[in-house]
């Protein structure tokens, strides 16, 4: 009896010991299976070691059961409190699945409606709309992209839409161009606009072989004369704030002449008692006075114009401008935009080749970039009416390209296609252009090759095999006397005749 009793552990032990390998199995356990395993292996082990007849002793099974119940116990209680990011995660994955099924469910009860060919446009539709949900983190870019090709649409929307109402069949979608040249000019430039065609400008066939070869559209651009107050007024553009009655009475006494019908030995007269410059500030449009009529049989003789819907007059080139590019916009489809002076030199082959290097790019501004000071005093050239928007006194303008020539891309010529009505409009042509772009995505390029000075800068960079894009003189706006001196200086530092037509672009 001694020696039976001597390997056993007292009765006592037994609940002591339960609860020890019950809390050691929830110390060394994470899992509810491996937890209710190793509770009911432990309490089996237990429970056979201690007690080797274990039925004989009734409170040995007692306790043995009630271990065996609280380890079932734990173990749905575990389960019941499964970790709450598992949880989230099945029911997102759910929630997507439900999705694509009420999306797939829809094109179902839809595809007796549809044509033969559209169920798979859909599929690649719906394809398409979980990859857009998948990819929110480049949204900003998608959005900024998405305007763009929004606003291009429109602009080809509308275009079609005029060319429908008209019975020329030969604009009825808009021409693809690489780069379309706008040159600046107004009703009295008729001299130098022949310099340009003599020098860097091609003519005729020429012309015509540019834009089909190498898809570059030249043209010079120019709205409509005021009409009202006097001829003089229209034909020399001058501003009424600087003409008094009288000189519009003596005027129109020298011309003698109705409306219909000045003669140029009039016109010569007038311009020698105004002395003033050729591009001043206009008033109300007309499309049938002499002036324009002027410009539709130099039109007819060289066909190298754009008219434009817009009153002339230099108080009002920012307004040009933006009606330019929407114009250009609504007849071509170009990579590039380009507004230029007609006093201004070009090499059209280093000006298409310079282009070339950035047509990947999306939205870029290439220009000469500069950066004036704000003119806050009345009564001088370049006098800015807001200067007060630009902060204190002194300061200056942001970088923008200045106006003698400039580049903009497709988009954002679209942009101001688009936005024309509501785009500010400053003292300043270049000041304004520039301030429509501060605020959005755009590359600015600073090509100092579009601002060359006249000779000898640009004969030596010319000789040196650094051919200038434009060249003009910075303390005239450009060529100074151009009309006299623009062979000049296509001669000292044009390019040679086959440069653009054996250009890669």
């Amino acid at each position: 009896m001694k020696t039976r009793n001597s390997g056993k552990v007292s009765v006592k032990w037994i609940p002591i010991l339960s609860l020890s390998f019950f809390f050691l199995g929830m110390l060394f356990t994470n899992r509810s299976l491996s937890l209710s395993l190793s509770l009911s292996l432990s309490l089996s082990a237990e429970f056979w070691i201690l007690e080797p007849d274990p039925f004989r002793n009734l409170s040995s099974v007692v306790y043995f059961l009630f271990g065996q119940i609280c380890a079932h116990r734990v173990v749905s209680v575990s389960l019941l409190s499964a970790p709450h990011e598992s949880d989230s995660q099945l029911i997102s994955r759910r929630r997507q699945e439900q999705e694509l099924q009420i999306i797939s469910e829809d094109c179902t009860t839809k595809k007796k409606a549809c044509k033969p060919g559209q169920d798979k446009d859909v599929k690649e539709e719906v394809h398409k709309t979980h990859q857009a949900i998948q990819s929110a983190g480049s949204l900003d870019k998608s959005i900024s992209t998405l305007q763009l090709e929004l606003a291009t649409a429109q602009s080809s929307h509308e275009v079609r839409r005029t060319d429908e109402s008209t019975p020329s069949h030969e604009d009825s979608q808009r021409k693809k161009a690489f780069i379309v040249v706008g040159i600046n000019t107004a009703f009295s430039s008729r001299k130098r606009r022949d310099s340009v065609r003599q020098t860097w400008m091609p003519q005729g066939e020429k012309l015509l072989q540019l834009e089909k070869e190498k898809g570059i559209i030249i043209r010079f651009m120019i709205g409509h004369s005021m009409w009202g107050v006097s001829l003089c007024l229209g034909i020399f553009e001058v501003s009424l704030e600087s003409v008094s009655m009288w000189g519009v009475s003596l005027c129109l006494g020298i011309l003698e002449v109705s409306l219909e019908s000045v003669s140029m030995w009039g016109v010569s007269l007038c311009l020698l008692y105004f002395e003033e410059s050729l591009e001043s500030a206009s008033m109300c449009a007309t499309s049938n006075s002499i002036l324009d009529r002027a410009i539709d049989s130099e039109d007819a003789q060289h066909k190298d114009f754009l008219r434009l819907e817009h009153v002339e007059g230099y108080h009002e080139l920012s307004a040009k401008t933006k009606t330019f590019f929407s114009t250009a916009v609504a007849k071509w489809d170009a990579d590039f935009y380009i507004k230029l002076d007609d006093d201004v030199h070009v090499n059209l082959g280093m000006l298409a080749a310079t282009l070339a290097r950035h047509r990947s790019k999306p939205r870029v501004y290439i220009g000469c970039m500069k950066s004036g000071p704000v003119l806050s005093q009345k009564n001088v050239k370049y006098h800015e009416p807001e200067h007060w928007k630009f902060g204190e006194e002194g300061n200056k303008y942001f970088r923008h390209a200045t106006g003698q020539i400039y580049a903009i891309s497709k988009d954002l010529a679209t942009y101001i296609s688009i936005n024309q009505p509501i785009l500010h409009k400053y003292a300043n042509e270049d000041v304004s252009l520039g301030s429509w772009f501060i605020g959005l995505e755009v590359e600015h390029i600073d090509e100092r090759n579009m601002c060359c000075g006249t000779p000898p800068e640009c004969e030596w960079k010319a000789q040196a095999g650094d051919v200038c894009i434009a060249s003009f003189d910075w303390s005239c706006s450009g060529i100074c006397k151009s009309v006299e001196k623009m062979k000049f200086v296509h001669e000292r530092c044009g390019e040679e005749e086959a440069a653009v037509w054996s250009a890669l672009f």
